[in-house]
């Protein structure tokens, strides 16, 4: 408390010690032709060495202006500069506007040459003009891309790879770092996670098409929050527009993978009064796809055991590496996306205006799994006749085999699968405010995040029978020896339940700044704040288990069925899902009907995963951004954020037998407080080429579920998880230094390295459970970690050829990384050395080419991410890779005018699956295919 009430006191006396101010202060906006705001421009009165840079919304402020007339320049990259004359008076503001003209123009005497305000040219400047490192790329920018939503769109900057979820990109890894150590933001407040059991923002709820900017902050400075280990992602909304303006996007396609349509379709509506006091921006989106994937998992064992006359007491065999579980799947996905937003804002006069953000995000993601497992038998139900070992490879065993069927609810939005009901809402209220020579800007946020799954089924059949084990541990295949009738497959399990994870979010911040000159060389700002986050995030699942009274659905047989066979089967035709019961047979059974069936609540299955989670962060920060020389810029800081945390879980109890006893809620609390200081050096060799070095401190708070004091036992899977209240924050210092060569004629070639030296990184402890001999997970704190990085980044239009040639682009970026992460424990206690940091990729590339004239476009985009260590087990044998990926996209776009375009685009024409392998690349332990989409569309832009 002594905190907070030190910081507010800091910034109010702070406030209103400078409103006595005698001089003068200039802000204005700069737009393109098109009344689209026009963010990275330089403005600068060269007379007094005093300048700013405009924000993403055209908009700039000088503060601290002698009284007096100026000159007041803009540069933008690719363009003339573009001087007017400006009068400033004691006490007042005076307000300019900027016009950028992409046709040669002449405004008075000075003329402005250029190819238009192309989308890379608004990021570039943005780019250059930062004090810190940070890639910018703007939505008409990433529109030349096939990318649906902002986590592909995502994985085209450099340093940044994506992990996927049914083909989509889903949770962002930034520079090797897991999608927990890093924030992503929505117009500077904080995206809420659905996930239940982690922080990750899934960033493929977002569409492209809504959002105006994307800001990855690799260096953050201290005004934003600290908790971003691997980088900061800002996502920028449309804002209101200086003139009328509407767009709007239909299309269609098709899956591959199921022939079934794809539909979006996208608008946005925008204007400003006569007056220029109201301003609003009205949009919407829909996606509709009907997709899937074809799925291969196996886990694996390098021990075989069986019993040869003494169950107490097993013969072990040496064998090689043996799927001892093996599945086939198949997905059937619909997800159905939509977006709305609505964005005001008025302007009370030059000094004082107010804003409201808004965002809402609805996904249904229905799904039906298909899945057949086959996994060997207990050692002890092994006897010496019941498996063949060939060359030291286990090549037939018994097995027990399940077919399960996933599904909801038949009518509705369900329709007999199961229905993930994704929403994501932010509503922001923010202030810009002139007081003499001080400007204020204030925020206050609410955002929510949920996931409900209601009525998700699951009916499994079992058999047990001989399986034959394939020798190809890159296609691991389990197959009968005997297919087996139907009739065999009896009932083994039936059950629905219920799952709603919640996260709230609120946000307030305030900050003020001023001019000041430490050293004498005109231009430099003090800027300090305070800030307050207060999270709640709690978890509410149940289970219940159903036996029917009756025995007319006790064996497969006996049920509606739904068959998939191996032809056209993604991962191999040797593959074949088989016969399962239908999603309808599912959907219809009256499982609530006590005639029917018996119900039981089977609290072990969920009350140990039910928590709820208080999370209140309160930060302060003071920075000076201040010349040194006509070259050379320091901005230096302090960030203080103090972390309070009030968990609630279950302590579930068991008998000897592993049955349920009862539970207790168990309460823990914590809090710490972290200094993070910071400092960014920028030097401009020349207008075109720029050094940056920073230093920089940042934390990562541990998962939620991570912190909570719960117990849970998996008998089925022999398997225990813990809580740790005791986990500490991950912190880091990081070094990097950048070199950034900016092409007069829009372009970029850059080279940077940096540096991280982590502590107390969180990773999952197994232990074998002494008691029951279950494998015990539990997270604790490594000792250290670091990892180094090289980037470099190409991107230039190729003008400088000749005829047709001339409209060619490339656009690339490489990064390179090497981790190293100690004071990981082994199954044994033991330290395992030196290993690779989970999440980092050693080795990640984007290259487009493009074609571009006055109609027609063209981009061939590829996009490669190495292997990487994904999850650690108990060992080496243990660990979990996810293994390298290359896409491959292609879109093309025709001008039938100016404002009317068709486009198309084909995407993972690699057909690239998702896949993870076990301890070696040659040893799969997941394939999972998507094939390719195709996308065709009309777009309608009227400014």
């Amino acid at each position: 408390m002594n905190l907070k009430i030190t910081l507010v006191t800091l910034f109010v006396a702070f406030n209103f010690s400078f409103l006595l101010a005698q001089e003068g202060v200039v802000r204005g906006t700069i737009t393109d032709e098109n009344g689209i705001y026009v963010p990275g421009a330089s403005v600068m009165i060269q007379e007094l060495k005093k300048g700013t840079v405009t924000n993403f919304d055209g908009e700039f402020t000088l503060l601290d202006i002698p009284v007096g007339t100026y000159e007041l320049d803009v540069k933008y990259l690719g363009y003339e500069t573009l001087s007017q004359e400006v009068i400033v008076e004691k006490n007042k503001t005076l307000s300019v506007k900027f016009v950028l003209n992409a046709a040669e123009t002449t405004l008075g005497t000075v003329q402005i040459i250029g190819n238009g305000l192309s989308a890379q040219a608004k990021a570039l400047n943005s780019q250059k003009n930062k004090t810190n490192i940070t890639n910018i790329v703007s939505t008409d920018q990433i529109g030349k891309f096939p990318d649906a939503n902002i986590g592909d769109a995502a994985k085209r900057i450099p340093g940044i790879t994506m992990q996927v979820d049914q083909g989509e990109a889903r949770n962002i890894i930034i520079r090797g770092l897991a999608p927990q150590l890093n924030s992503v933001t929505l117009n500077g407040s904080r995206i809420p996670s659905a996930e239940g059991d982690n922080r990750n923002v899934q960033m493929d709820l977002i569409p492209s098409d809504m959002i105006q900017t994307i800001e990855v902050s690799k260096a953050v400075t201290p005004d934003m929050d600290a908790d971003a280990l691997g980088g900061s992602v800002n996502l920028v909304t449309r804002s209101s527009p200086e003139s009328f303006r509407l767009s709007a996007t239909v299309g269609s396609g098709m899956n591959f993978i199921t022939n079934k349509r794809i539909l979006n379709g996208s608008f946005l509506v925008g204007d400003r009064t006569k007056n220029g006091k109201f301003g609003y921006m009205l949009s919407a989106s829909i996606n509709d796809n009907d997709f899937g994937s074809d799925n291969v998992e196996a886990d694996w064992n390098n021990e075989f055991e069986y019993n040869a006359g003494d169950p107490d007491n097993l013969e072990e065999v040496a064998v090689t590496p043996y799927a001892e579980k093996f599945e086939t799947r198949k997905y059937l996905v619909q997800r159905v996306r939509r977006s709305f937003s609505a964005n005001f804002d008025y302007r009370f006069n030059v000094n004082n205006s107010i804003y409201f953000k808004s965002m809402y995000n609805w996904r249904d993601d229905r799904e039906n799994r298909f899945a057949m497992t086959s996994e060997i038998l207990d050692g002890e139900d092994i006897e010496a006749g019941d498996f063949e070992v060939t060359n030291g490879n286990l090549t037939r065993f018994p097995a027990e085999i399940t077919r399960e069927t996933k599904g909801g609810i038949p009518g509705g939005r369900t329709q007999n699968r199961r229905l993930e009901d994704q929403r994501m809402q932010n509503y922001t209220l923010g202030g810009d405010h002139i007081f003499g020579n001080v400007k204020v800007d204030w925020m206050g946020a609410y955002a929510k995040a949920s996931e409900e799954r209601p009525n998700e089924r699951y009916v499994v059949y079992a058999s047990e029978y001989q399986v034959n084990n394939g020798v190809n541990t890159r296609k691991p295949l389990h197959s009968a020896v005997e297919s087996p009738d139907l009739g065999n497959f009896q009932l083994d399990e039936l059950t629905e339940e219920y799952q709603y994870t919640e996260e709230e979010d609120i946000n307030v911040f305030a900050n003020a700044e001023l001019a000041s000159d430490f050293f004498g060389n005109g231009d430099g700002i003090i800027k300090f704040g305070i800030r307050g986050r207060f999270k709640n995030k709690n978890r509410d699942n149940n289970f219940f288990e159903y036996s029917p009274l009756a025995d007319n659905i006790n064996s497969l047989g006996d049920v509606r069925t739904k068959t998939y066979a191996g032809d056209g089967f993604l991962a191999g035709s040797q593959y074949q899902p088989g016969v399962f019961a239908s999603p309808e047979f599912l959907g219809s059974l009256d499982l609530n009907n006590s005639d029917l069936f018996d119900k039981e609540d089977v609290k072990d299955e969920y009350l140990s995963e039910n928590f709820d989670v208080k999370e209140n962060v309160y930060a302060g920060y003071v920075m000076a951004n201040q010349k040194l020389s006509d070259k050379l810029s320091l901005l230096a800081g302090v960030r203080v954020e103090a972390t309070q945390i009030e968990s609630t879980g279950n302590e579930v109890n068991y008998n000897e037998e592993g049955e349920f006893t009862g539970a207790m809620k168990i309460k823990a609390k914590s809090d710490y407080t972290n200094i993070l200081p910071g400092l960014h050096f920028k030097y401009d060799l020349n207008e075109k080429t720029v050094l940056r070095l920073a230093w920089t401190n940042t934390l990562s708070r541990p998962n939620y579920l991570d912190l909570v004091p719960y117990e849970s036992i998996n008998n089925e899977d022999e398997e225990i998880t813990l809580g740790n209240t005791n986990l500490n924050p991950t912190t880091s210092m990081n070094f990097d230094f950048m070199a950034e060569h900016y092409f007069g004629r829009v372009g970029l070639l850059s080279g940077g390295v940096f540096y991280k030296d982590i502590n107390d990184f969180v990773y999952t402890y197994v232990v074998e459970d002494q008691a029951t001999g279950y494998d015990k997970y539990q997270p604790l704190n490594g000792d250290d970690a670091s990892i180094f990085g090289v980037e470099l980044s190409f991107q230039r239009q190729l003008d400088f050829l000749p005829g047709f040639a001339k409209n060619f682009s490339i656009y690339t970026n490489y990064t390179y990384l090497h981790s190293t992460a100690n004071g990981i424990r082994n199954e044994d206690g033991d330290e395992r050395g030196e290993l690779d940091l989970p999440g980092s990729s050693p080795n990640m590339f984007n290259a487009s080419l493009s074609y571009s004239d006055k109609k027609f476009s063209a981009r061939l985009s590829g996009n490669f991410s190495d292997a990487y260590l994904d999850e650690l087990g108990g060992n080496d044998f243990e660990d979990r890779y996810y293994d390298h990926q290359f896409f491959l996209d292609f879109n093309v776009n025709y001008s039938f005018t100016k404002n009317l375009s068709l486009y198309a685009s084909l995407n993972n024409i690699t057909n690239q699956p998702l896949r993870y392998y076990q301890g070696v690349s040659s040893r799969t332990m997941q394939m999972e295919y998507y094939e390719r989409r195709l996308t065709v569309g009309l777009k309608f832009n009227l400014y």
